[in-house]
C-alpha cells in the first residue's frame, strides 16, 4: 500500500507524481514513477470556480428590498453578510478571505443572494402581498415593449 498525500485546495482532474514509486522497471532497471488522477467530490454546499468557493444564499422579499444583515455558512463557521437594500436576486458579493485555502493564503467565498418565493401564503401575507401589487407603479418588463 502507498499512501499520498493530497494537497489542500487540490483542483479535480489534478495528477500528482510520486516519483520511483511505479512499477520496477525491465532486467532490474529502477522503478519508474507513479502518476495518481485527482478526482475532488462535490461539496453539499459549496461550488467551486478557480481558488474561489461559491454559494447560493436563499434571502426573503423583505431582506433583500429593505436590506438585511445575515449569517452566511463557511468553511470555518458561520460569518455576516450585509445585504443592502434594494439587492436583487442573483447579485453575487465576495467574501475576501473566507473561501478554501490556496497557495499564499485562502480564496474567496462567492455568495450569491438568491430571492426565496414561499410556495404558499397564509391569508394575511396574501393581503399584505395584493397591497403591494396595488401600490406598486412601475413594472419591472417597462424596459421589454410590454406591460
Amino acid at each position: 500500500m502507498i499512501q499520498v498525500r493530497i494537497p489542500a485546495g487540490v483542483k479535480d482532474g489534478a495528477r500528482i507524481k510520486l516519483a520511483g514509486k511505479g512499477e520496477p522497471g525491465g532486467a532490474g532497471g529502477a522503478a519508474g514513477d507513479l502518476y495518481v488522477d485527482v478526482h475532488v467530490k462535490p461539496h453539499e454546499l459549496f461550488g467551486r470556480r478557480g481558488d474561489d468557493l461559491t454559494i447560493d444564499v436563499p434571502v426573503t422579499f423583505p431582506e433583500a428590498a429593505l436590506g438585511a444583515h445575515i449569517q452566511v455558512p463557511t468553511l470555518h463557521g458561520p460569518v455576516t453578510l450585509k445585504v443592502p437594500a434594494g439587492t436583487p436576486s442573483g447579485k453575487t458579493f465576495r467574501l475576501r478571505g473566507k473561501g478554501g485555502p490556496k497557495r499564499g493564503g485562502r480564496g474567496d467565498l462567492l455568495a450569491t443572494v438568491i430571492i426565496d418565493v414561499p410556495d404558499k401564503l397564509s391569508r394575511e401575507q396574501k393581503k399584505l402581498v395584493e397591497q403591494l401589487q396595488a401600490a406598486t407603479e412601475e413594472s419591472p418588463r417597462r424596459g421589454l415593449g410590454v406591460r
